[in-house]
């Protein structure tokens, strides 16, 4: 199976277990592997015998400003079931999202959950 990945989609969205969180909002980085089967696409050079990323890209930056999530394992599930909704095409999708700053007192690091669904194995 092909795949298309989608790396550093870079967002500021609301999504947080603290109150803060949900009102001052953070960063966000998401990352998009799709696995499709792209062998039409290579021989016509055609659009729309692929997945226009363009578009899964802006349903990514859509979900992440306008959620607001106590998780963000309910954000990068939300993320992953909307591309299988609207992408026919894409037979599997894994999202890998990190919280690059989340305010964990003494800690430097990032957050980071990676969650892949497929049409066939929806859970």
């Amino acid at each position: 199976m092909d795949s298309i990945h989608l790396t550093g989609i870079r967002c500021y969205g609301y999504t947080g277990y603290l109150a803060e969180e949900q009102v001052l909002g953070q960063w966000f980085e998401v990352d998009v592997k799709l696995w499709l089967d792209i062998s039409t696409a290579a021989k016509t050079d055609a659009i729309e015998d692929t997945v226009d990323y363009r578009s899964v890209i802006a349903k990514v930056q859509h979900l992440v400003k306008t959620s607001k999530f106590a998780l963000i394992e309910r954000l990068v599930a939300t993320i992953a079931d909307s591309i299988l909704i609207e992408c026919d095409r894409v037979s599997t999708v894994q999202v890998t999202l990190s919280k690059p700053a989340a305010p964990i007192p003494d800690f430097g690091g990032k957050i980071t959950i990676e969650l892949t669904r497929s049409k066939s194995n929806p859970f």
